[in-house]
């Protein structure tokens, strides 16, 4: 087969495509990108996709699909052909996120406090009282600074018309940020000139930006906070990235089993005797982090642990109850929250969302099934879903019973145009859909990776990104608005990533 990877013939279709324009002009800002790759010879382009997939192999970055019989790892696909983001629009993408990153803080404090919010009348108080993440040991919960949600990745997507979408907030134990910076290095040892030439904004300072947020957390009187990373273990999905992060910052990874609570603090066991932590960054889910508190049949927590964080003695990021801002049905009320906490109009919209707990939208999504994505509360990763235009008729009447049974577990929405990106298959240019994964760290400031996890739908036609499904990353370039801002320094993640 001949090979054309040149975007000469590239076809953007009827979708809103992220590097091409309708008419099949190259987006301003992106032409550096475009010549270059044209520029390529033959057979080029294909070398260098087959050499990062050999790095990604070797450097182990993997993740774990639940209940795959063939093996417990993979490697994270990644096609070649980055996400371009032009510096303006970024800047409206930051003040969004930042925006609602506050408004949620404000709302997992008022929920597992006061519930102002249910009192005058903004959140119906079934919604909250129903919500499945709701914790009820959290109620009454100081966190330190007054900061619940340390860490965010927050999903956008655009539509047709280019508007930029907020999809879902991840606030537990948001993942998939090592690949961004993986990604990016390996991105920059390949196109060195395309970089050079494009001024792209650097990633490579998450690391050091999560330890100062984690550092934060530390009581006053500590000068060198102990810090840790809690995984629960080899065999969880994102255990690669525990252990990646763990090794950027400096600090120890660390299982349940490394902690222990003794006289009123917790300590990790090492060689040389007990030492007191401070600061515990918890990749692990709330009911599993103390079997005292929350499932008394975890072996992944601390005993104890939540004892010590109600006196102040430890600081936990992020605090435990945020899951109940990652509820779907919660998250149609954001906008609302931004308006009732912070007395401003959203920046970034949300999706349209229907609510099937209340009445009229429930009606109506029954009578427009084959036109909605119907999604659960709380699932994850593409499961439980109904894609309508997708689906049987007897999908359709599956889901319809499933929300008269169970209203306040689903909302719908219209099934949106996700835009593209051009990725390579079958030795050609074709346009897979996409969204975009920013990561929001909320410390002492707020600051938002310039850039983000673009996840790439690589089944042809595919609206379902995630990795577990079928989907893979891109790298994602935000352009500098001055050459000040562009990435001087990525190389720095190689010190640590191939020892």
């Amino acid at each position: 087969m001949d090979r054309d990877y040149t975007f000469t013939n590239y076809d953007p279709g009827e979708f809103y495509d992220e590097l091409f324009d309708a008419d099949g002009n190259a987006r301003s800002d992106v032409g550096p990108l475009v010549e270059q790759i044209d520029a390529l010879a033959p057979g080029e382009l294909a070398e260098r996709q087959q050499s990062i997939e050999r790095a990604l192999l070797r450097m182990g970055i993997t993740f774990a699909v639940y209940g795959d019989e063939e093996g417990t790892d993979k490697i994270f696909p990644f096609d070649i052909v980055p996400r371009i983001v032009s510096g303006q629009e970024w800047l409206r993408v930051e003040a969004g996120l930042g925006q609602r990153i506050r408004a949620l803080n404000h709302f997992i404090g008022d929920v597992y406090g006061a519930q102002n919010i249910v009192r005058d009348g903004v959140l119906p108080g079934e919604i909250l009282s129903e919500a499945k993440s709701f914790r009820e040991v959290c109620r009454g919960l100081e966190p330190p600074r007054g900061i619940w949600c340390h860490v965010t990745g927050t999903d956008l997507v655009r539509d047709a018309d280019g508007t930029l979408y907020v999809l879902e907030d991840n606030l537990r134990c948001p993942s998939g940020v090592s690949y961004v910076l993986q990604n990016r290095l390996l991105m920059k040892r390949s196109f060195p000139e395309i970089f050079q030439a494009s001024q792209v904004r650097p990633v490579i300072d998450y690391p050091h930006r999560l330890y100062r947020t984690l550092q934060y957390l530390a009581p006053d009187h500590i000068d060198d906070a102990t810090i840790v990373v809690l995984t629960p273990g080899i065999y969880n999905s994102a255990y690669y990235e525990h252990s990646f992060l763990a090794q950027q910052m400096g600090v120890e990874l660390v299982e349940g089993r490394d902690l222990v609570v003794k006289d009123g603090f917790v300590f990790m066991q090492t060689t040389d005797g007990l030492q007191r932590v401070d600061v515990i960054y918890r990749r692990i889910d709330d009911d599993f982090i103390d079997p005292e508190a929350f499932r008394e049949d975890s072996m992944l927590g601390v005993p104890g642990l939540m004892n010590v964080y109600r006196q102040g003695r430890v600081a936990l990021a992020n605090a435990p109850g945020t899951g109940i801002a990652d509820d779907k049905v919660i998250y149609a009320f954001v906008p609302d929250m931004i308006r009732y906490y912070l007395g401003e109009d959203p920046i970034l919209p949300n999706v349209p969302t229907y609510v099937c707990a209340r009445e009229d939208d429930r009606r109506y999504v029954l009578d427009h099934l084959g036109e909605l994505v119907v999604k659960p509360a709380n699932e994850a990763g593409g499961y439980g879903m109904l894609i309508g235009p997708h689906s049987s008729e007897g999908e359709r009447a599956e889901f319809a019973d499933r929300i008269r049974a169970n209203p306040r577990n689903y909302i719908a929405q219209p099934t949106l145009s996700l835009s593209r990106v051009p990725t390579l298959v079958g030795g050609h240019f074709e346009g897979r859909h996409v969204d975009l994964r920013p990561y929001i760290l909320f410390g002492e400031d707020t600051w938002v990776l310039p850039g983000g996890l673009t996840r790439v739908a690589l089944r042809k036609g595919s609206l379902v990104v995630n990795s577990s499904q079928g989907g893979g990353s891109k790298d994602t370039w935000v352009l500098a608005l001055s050459p000040g801002e562009a990435a001087a320094a990525d190389d720095h993640l190689s010190e640590r990533t191939e020892a």
